[in-house]
C-alpha cells in the first residue's frame, strides 16, 4: 500500500502548501481591513499593519506557490518573531501561552523553505520555461 501512496506525496504537500497559504492570508485580511472577526484595524506603518500586510501578501503568494522559498523563510521568521514577541512572555508551554498556531506556521513555512513550493506552482512553472 505504501508505494501507491508514496506517489501522491507531491501532490499532497501541495495541498498542504495551498491550505496553509490561504488559512495564513486570512490572518492578514483581518488585520488589514476589519474583516472575518476583527474588532480593528492597526494604523498604517505600525508592527501590527507590517504583519497583516506579509501575511495577507506572503499568504497569497504561497498559494500560488510563487517565490515559494524566499517567502516562506520571511513569514517563517515573521511567526517565530510573533512567538517570541507576544507568546513566549506568557509562558513556556505554547498550549498555554496561546502561541501554538505561531509555532506550527513558523516550522510549516520553515518547511516550505527547504522543500520548495511543489508540483502545482507557478514556481515549477517558472522553471519550466527558463
Amino acid at each position: 500500500m505504501r508505494p501507491k501512496l508514496d506517489r501522491f506525496q507531491p501532490y499532497a504537500f501541495t495541498l498542504l502548501r495551498i491550505m496553509a497559504g490561504f488559512l495564513f492570508s486570512l490572518h492578514g485580511v483581518q488585520k488589514l481591513f476589519g474583516l472575518l472577526g476583527a474588532r480593528m484595524t492597526p494604523p498604517p506603518f505600525t508592527l501590527l499593519w507590517t504583519a497583516g500586510v506579509l501575511e495577507a501578501i506572503g499568504g497569497a503568494l504561497i498559494v500560488a506557490g510563487l517565490f515559494t522559498r524566499p517567502v516562506a523563510f520571511v513569514l517563517s521568521g515573521e511567526m517565530a518573531a510573533a512567538y517570541f514577541r507576544s507568546h513566549a512572555p506568557r509562558g513556556f508551554w505554547p498550549i498555554m501561552n496561546a502561541g501554538e498556531l505561531a509555532a506550527l506556521y513558523s516550522f510549516v513555512f520553515l518547511y516550505f523553505v527547504f522543500a520548495g513550493a511543489g508540483p502545482w506552482s507557478l514556481d515549477r512553472l517558472l522553471r519550466k520555461r527558463s
